[in-house]
């Protein structure tokens, strides 16, 4: 198997939702029901999720202030904060791998409240 393209990123529900966004406004269509079909079903849904409610500087703080945590979460596990914040330490304990065994209650609170301040109305609608 060959590495055609090393060079990727994964995207966080925000930044699928602001491209389908643009793909929709652009009136090169032709033809394309499927596509057409597709992105509005993906924005319908992605308009219910908390990505609705983030920015590109809200997120960016977020990573931001949990990168000096003392924990290290993978990039992985700091996309699916982004993507789905918890509102719970057993939240938590269902995005973040071994959890119990690699963080402390203190940094589990500490991941909760940097995300109550960074999406404070995705904390208080689950809630």
């Amino acid at each position: 198997m060959e590495i055609v393209n090393p060079c990727f990123s994964v995207l966080s529900n925000y930044e699928v939702m602001e491209s389908l966004k643009t793909l929709k406004d652009t009136k090169k269509k032709q033809g394309l029901r499927n596509l057409a079909t597709i992105t509005y079903e993906s924005l319908q849904y992605l308009e219910d999720s908390p990505c609705k409610q983030q920015s590109r500087e809200t997120i960016h703080a977020f990573l931001t202030k949990v990168r000096q945590l003392t924990c290290k979460l993978t990039t992985t596990e700091c996309l699916m904060i982004v993507n789905d914040p918890p509102t719970s330490a057993l939240h938590i304990q269902l995005l973040i791998e071994d959890s119990e065994e690699r963080l402390t209650e203190e940094q589990v609170n500490e991941l909760l409240q940097i995300v109550a301040r960074h999406f404070p109305n995705i904390s208080s609608e689950n809630s």
